[in-house]
């Protein structure tokens, strides 16, 4: 097992809603084994509200949680990455941003339920899906044996678990507490 959590950081383009959810979704099921970060490449400058509530909702930290800019993690004494995970999803065309360097990198787009127009609850059902489709990746990501893996091996596995909307099913209701 490695000597140090892997860090782990989550990209999308406003890093207010999937990116915010999968770095505190990363943070509460790796026990230890991960250490999550997000940004953006264009940040909104804020969480979006539905992203906080639903992270509340399902008992997860959302302190310390903040839109910001992905130049914050090339910056001298940013942590070293071990794996780069895009979020940014195909049917609205969206962009994904690149991180240069040599990091594991993963594309398990969703897609961006803070551009969902509508009443409050389709808004909501828009994180939740989001939330679910993020929860299964992550799932079968923490399943594998990753701090071990050669990094071929690994690779295969990331880019399964994006093509599939991975393979681990997440029971109803999962919620998530101090308990």
């Amino acid at each position: 097992m490695s000597d140090h959590p892997w860090n782990i950081l989550v990209l999308c383009t406003g890093n207010s809603a999937r990116s915010i959810l999968a770095e505190a979704l990363f943070n509460a099921l790796g026990g230890g084994r991960v250490r999550a970060y997000s940004a953006g490449s264009k940040p909104a400058g804020r969480v979006n509200p539905f992203a906080l509530e639903l992270l509340e909702e399902q008992g997860l930290d959302s302190a310390g949680l903040r839109s910001k800019r992905w130049d914050e993690f090339a910056a001298p004494g940013a942590p070293a990455l071990d794996l780069v995970v895009t979020v940014c999803g195909n049917a609205a065309s969206e962009v994904c941003p690149v991180w240069p360097g040599d990091y594991l990198r993963a594309h398990w787009g969703v897609d961006d339920p803070a551009a969902v127009e509508g009443s409050d609850d389709e808004k909501r059902a828009a994180f939740m899906r989001a939330y679910t489709a993020l929860t299964e990746r992550i799932l079968t990501f923490l399943s594998l044996s990753f701090e071990d893996m050669e990094r071929a091996e690994l690779q295969r596995h990331l880019d399964e678990i994006g093509r599939a909307g991975a393979a681990a099913a997440v029971p109803q209701g999962l919620t998530f507490s101090d308990d």
